[in-house]
This record gives structure tokens, C-alpha cells and sequence, in this order.
């Protein structure tokens, strides 16, 4: 009779399992999964776009989950992982440093992954050299108008042959395509620069300073590592009066003199709907990478305080 009873009970469980798994499974949701690199008010705001724009969407079949890795990338690499693991229908990871991870964390499987706020999705190896998609993964490229922030710089400074010092991480490979490109634009105008470099946030303060009485201004590339200690960079540059130019909209905020760079929300919005075209049924494959559509010019009110200005630019 025990066993009879035992036996009994065995099969209400398992039939009821089985119940379970049926409902769990015909109610499940898509996964839209968003890892960021670090807590930053642009990286903010591109996420707050991405989310809106997807909540404003009213879909019932989706489920948007969100970890930080607060600037660790052994952090960024579980959160890749646990990711990859559940099978989500996209990934979006915010910044070439997670992208990177989700990257790895994904190889072999054909989950889409929607990058953002890669500046140089070619140099990053997340676009094929003539800029056309690689397997399963699509976009939106962040990358600031560098004639036009080499205009800027020139006009706010009123200098001629401007020299201007680029604070980056050289293990940074979107750093180094920036340099490039604002290099190239600054020479059209007598420009030139002076590089230097800083590994990490500590070594930041060293690199700032090595540039006091070098150059007339400093530039900020969309690098993790020096917009990381942003704090550090302007506490120097204030006290010397030396004006800093920035491809982050936000940093402005903060204390940098002046930037023409991509609106973060709007990009967020950009991403989303790259999205939601994925959602509907869409081939990642076939959502070319795309730019910034949006592009602004900031400019710090008490920009007056904290550089000094040059003789006026003949027009």
C-alpha cells in the first residue's frame, strides 16, 4: 500500500512538472539583455533611451534585464556569461569594453548582439573593414564630427596653431582611431598634438599634468579610462586655466569647456529601434551598422572661468 501511495504521489508530481514546464514555457519572454561597463551619465542616458523607447513599445512578450559592471571587466565578463547563458533574443552591451565580453561570452552561438557607443566599430573588430556586418552582430557607432570639434576648438580658443594635448588609453583601440581623426583635421589648420598616455584612472593625474604649460587646450577621445577620472582631469586643468574639449556631451556638464558630440538619449533611441526591428522578425545580418543621428554642439556658460582666451581668429 506505501508503495502504491509513494508511486502515486511520484506520477501528481510529475504530471504536475510537466504542467509547469508547459506554462512556464508558453509564457516565456523575450530576453532583451543590457550590460554597461560603468556607471556614467552619457552611458546613462544612452540607456535610458534604449529602455523608454522600448517601454513606449507597451510589448507584453519582452523582458528587459540590466547589470553594471562598475568599470570591472572581470565583472563585465560574468555578466557577458550569465547572459549568453540565457538565451536571450538580444544583447546590448554598452561601450567597446562589454561588447567585447558579450562577444567572447557568445562565440559559437547566434544570439544578435546591438552594440552601442562604439566609436570605431571597424578598429573595435565589430564591422568588417568596409564597414558591412559581421555574423549576428549590428549597431550604432558613437563617433563625435571631428572637423567640426577641430572648428571649435579653434574659434573658443582663439589660437592659431593650436596645440592640443590628447589624454588616452592606448589599450584602448578606439583611442587610437580618434587620435587619428582629430589629428588629421587639426593639421588642416596648423594644428598639432601632444599624446599622453595613461593606463588606468590612477595614472591619469601624472598624464594631466605632464601636459601643464605644453599645450593651449586638451582633448578628451570617447575613452572609459579618462572620462572615468574626469574629477582628477578637471581639478588640474581648472587651476591652469587650460580649456578642455570633450567628444561626451555630459562631461560638459561636469566642467569641460566645450564639445560637438552625438546626443546620448537620442542614440539609446536609435539602438532600440534597431531592436525592435530584431523583435519583429528582422535578420541582425540585414540591420546595417549605423552613426549617431543626432549631433549637438555644448559649450560650458562659465566657459570664460577656467581657460585662457587667445587673441581673436581672424574670419
Amino acid at each position: 500500500m506505501f508503495k502504491k501511495i509513494l508511486a502515486l504521489i511520484f506520477c501528481v508530481l510529475t504530471l504536475s512538472l510537466i504542467a509547469y514546464c508547459k506554462i512556464n514555457h508558453s509564457t516565456e519572454k523575450s530576453i532583451i539583455a543590457i550590460t554597461q561597463i560603468a556607471p556614467h551619465p552619457s552611458l546613462d542616458r544612452i540607456r535610458e533611451g534604449i529602455m523608454d523607447t522600448l517601454k513606449a513599445t507597451k510589448r507584453t512578450d519582452i523582458q528587459i534585464i540590466f547589470e553594471n559592471a562598475f568599470g570591472n571587466i572581470s565583472t563585465a565578463t560574468q555578466i557577458a556569461q550569465r547572459f549568453a547563458s540565457l538565451n536571450p533574443k538580444v544583447i546590448v552591451p554598452i561601450t567597446t569594453p562589454s561588447a567585447q565580453t558579450v562577444q567572447t561570452a557568445s562565440s559559437g552561438k547566434q544570439t544578435p548582439i546591438v552594440f552601442v557607443a562604439i566609436t570605431d566599430p571597424v578598429q573595435a573588430h565589430f564591422a568588417n573593414p568596409n564597414g558591412t556586418n559581421i555574423p549576428h552582430i549590428t549597431g550604432i557607432s558613437d563617433a563625435p564630427p571631428y572637423l567640426a570639434q577641430a572648428k571649435q576648438m579653434i574659434t573658443l580658443t582663439r589660437k592659431k596653431n593650436i596645440t592640443v594635448g590628447i589624454l588616452y588609453n592606448p589599450g584602448e583601440a578606439n583611442s587610437i582611431s580618434q587620435i587619428k581623426e582629430i589629428e588629421k583635421e587639426l593639421q588642416k589648420f596648423g594644428g598639432k598634438i601632444i599624446l599622453s598616455p595613461a593606463t588606468s584612472t590612477v595614472s591619469v593625474n601624472q598624464a594631466v599634468s605632464y601636459l601643464v604649460g605644453k599645450v593651449d587646450a586638451i582633448y578628451l577621445p570617447n575613452d572609459n579610462t579618462v572620462v572615468s577620472a574626469l574629477t582628477s582631469v578637471l581639478k588640474i586643468t581648472h587651476t591652469h586655466k587650460i580649456p578642455v574639449f570633450s567628444s561626451d556631451p555630459e562631461s560638459v556638464k561636469a566642467g569641460c569647456t566645450a564639445a560637438v558630440a552625438p546626443d546620448q538619449y537620442a542614440i539609446g533611441v536609435q539602438a532600440a529601434k534597431m531592436i525592435i526591428r530584431i523583435l519583429n522578425g528582422e535578420k541582425t545580418d540585414t540591420i546595417p551598422v549605423e552613426k549617431s543621428l543626432k549631433i549637438n554642439e555644448y559649450v560650458n556658460e562659465k566657459v570664460s572661468d577656467h581657460m585662457v582666451l587667445g587673441s581673436p581668429q581672424p574670419q
